[in-house]
């Protein structure tokens, strides 16, 4: 059963500057709701009570959300500037047994797919002929490889969950590459998926695109609210 959530929300979101100058890309309203108030509600509506969202970037903003949820926990992440979301990872690695981590970037349309009934470590993809964005390779069901751009692969959203032996050895090899040359610029995913892929037995999880929107430029966000059609 799911015990935990950590939200990864310490990055600054270059690619919808300017309106995340003054504001994280996860608390940015799209139609009028927080992008990651869709996450958050349905965590708690699954009942998952530890909830940690891993600040760094204008972290003082996101406790603007202790209005709406109380009970969540901040962890700070100060090497947010110098370092990539592994770094966020490894902040938070006393959590990530029976786990959730979440990209709080994702505006989730379908908020069943979160939910407490997990026990094998996995990932959210869309089977998909052909995308240019992060995707995985699969045997059955398993992970075999992940890469950027693929045909007939599974389109990788990030939201995984990880029970209690899987998140024991992510904690493990989380720091472990993060302490080698080079590794503070890693994607958290690349531990597990790239690094340490045969100490794991990785499922994907399928959904659909249209269980969860990625938005990543302006122009895909005014296409989603107009109201951001003056901002260039």
């Amino acid at each position: 059963m799911v015990k935990n959530a950590i939200f990864i929300a310490a990055g600054s979101g270059t690619r919808l500057s300017p309106i995340t100058l003054n504001t994280p890309k996860p608390l940015i309203k799209v139609n009028g709701i927080r992008i990651i108030d869709t996450l958050l509600d349905a965590v708690y509506a699954a009942g998952i009570e530890n909830v940690y969202i891993v600040r760094g970037y204008l972290g003082e903003q996101f406790d603007q959300l202790k209005d709406k949820y109380p009970n969540i926990q901040f962890l700070e992440n100060p090497f947010y500037k110098e370092a990539n979301n592994i770094s966020s990872v490894l902040i938070a690695q006393d959590y990530l047994q029976n786990a959730y981590i979440i990209e709080s970037d994702l505006l989730l349309k379908n908020p069943v797919l979160i939910n407490k009934d997990q026990n094998k470590t996995n990932y959210l993809g869309v089977p998909t002929d052909y995308t240019n964005d992060w995707c995985f390779e699969t045997d059955g069901n398993i992970i075999t490889k992940v890469k950027i751009g693929g045909s007939n692969c599974h389109h990788m959203f990030g939201i995984s969950y990880w029970n209690e032996e899987d998140g024991k050895k992510l904690a493990k090899h989380i720091k472990e590459v993060y302490e080698i040359p080079g590794g503070k610029e890693k994607y958290w995913d690349q531990v597990p998926l790239e690094y340490f892929i045969n100490d794991y037995k990785i499922e994907v999880r399928e959904c659909s695109f249209n269980d969860i929107i990625e938005i990543d430029t302006l122009e895909e966000l005014k296409q989603i609210d107009a109201s951001y059609g003056s901002y260039s």
